[in-house]
């Protein structure tokens, strides 16, 4: 399975912070916003990763993630000049996808979970068309929002519904079949000229193959995509790590614990950031290993 992290967009909700960045580059907390989706598929054991963008932003996003070689994995870049829609993503990587399985993840969504990695790879070795990853929420007016019925299969999936038949938002997190490029290149735009992710997942539900995990008690689903998200984003990050002394999204620890890199090359990339506690933390880990 390949991956793509769709970073794009002009972050208009948290303007004017984003006036002169990529939304992406922001901080939570100690480290940019988008090591967490990016994170999110290492966890998963992905280590071929597309990251989409605007033309503005992907220079210093390749600037920050480099190759993806000091993580033990396969970083490429694409642009998407305009915010098209969700879907668009799935075409921008096509090429890079091909006619595989394909883990798309938005930009700005943080996961974090006890056994969060375990959830991914089963979702992934079970994969029957789509997989999307819900969370319960008390406004599910303001998402998409999945309805399941006895067996726990998907029979609708609705966009920000007046009445909602479930509490089940779904998330920035999709895995999909083989089939997601063909399926993207078929629907039609919305009105407002953007390829909706919701109309993929529909397509899946019609052929009753999309399915859903549910990320119950115990899990963190956040969207870092206004002020006061990314603030709560960064608040949570800080507690977490402060009291528990863990980091969140700590790609380097999570490419040495999977066995992307060794604890040489882990320690190694900890160095280049010593003045830093995220770098100390880094070669901390490093040394524990080996």
């Amino acid at each position: 399975m390949k991956g793509i992290v769709l970073a794009g967009g002009n972050g208009k909700r948290l303007h004017p912070l984003t006036l002169g960045t990529s939304k992406q580059l922001l901080p939570i907390y100690d480290k940019p916003m988008i090591y967490y989706p990016l994170s999110t598929l290492m966890l998963a054991g992905i280590r071929d990763i597309l990251v989409i963008s605007t033309p503005s932003a992907l220079p210093a996003l390749a600037a920050l993630l480099g190759d993806g070689s000091h993580l033990g994995i396969a970083l490429s870049y694409a642009e998407q000049a305009e915010p098209r829609g969700v879907a668009d993503g799935i075409l921008v990587g096509g090429a890079h996808v091909g006619d595989g399985p394909v883990a798309l993840v938005l930009g700005d969504n943080l996961f974090h979970g006890a056994g969060f990695s375990e959830v991914l790879k089963a979702a992934k070795r079970n994969l029957d068309g789509c997989t999307l990853f819900g969370y319960p929420v008390k406004d599910p007016d303001r998402y998409g929002v999945a309805e399941l019925d006895e067996s726990g299969a998907i029979i609708s999936v609705e966009e920000k519904p007046l009445a909602p038949r479930s509490d089940n938002a779904i998330t920035g997190l999709y895995f999909y079949d083989g089939q997601v490029v063909e399926i993207a290149r078929s629907i039609k735009p919305s009105a407002r000229g953007e390829l909706e992710i919701t109309d993929v997942n529909r397509v899946y539900v019609e052929q009753r193959r999309a399915h859903l995990v549910k990320l119950g008690r115990g899990f963190t689903w956040l969207d870092a995509g206004t002020h006061e998200s990314l603030l709560e984003a960064s608040q949570y990050v800080q507690i977490l790590e402060s009291r528990q002394g863990i980091r969140v999204a700590c790609l380097e620890e999570i490419a040495l614990r999977l066995g992307f890199i060794d604890a040489d090359t882990c320690y190694k990339r900890g160095h280049e950031m010593r003045d830093s506690s995220y770098g100390r933390y880094v070669m901390e880990t490093a040394m524990a290993f080996a």
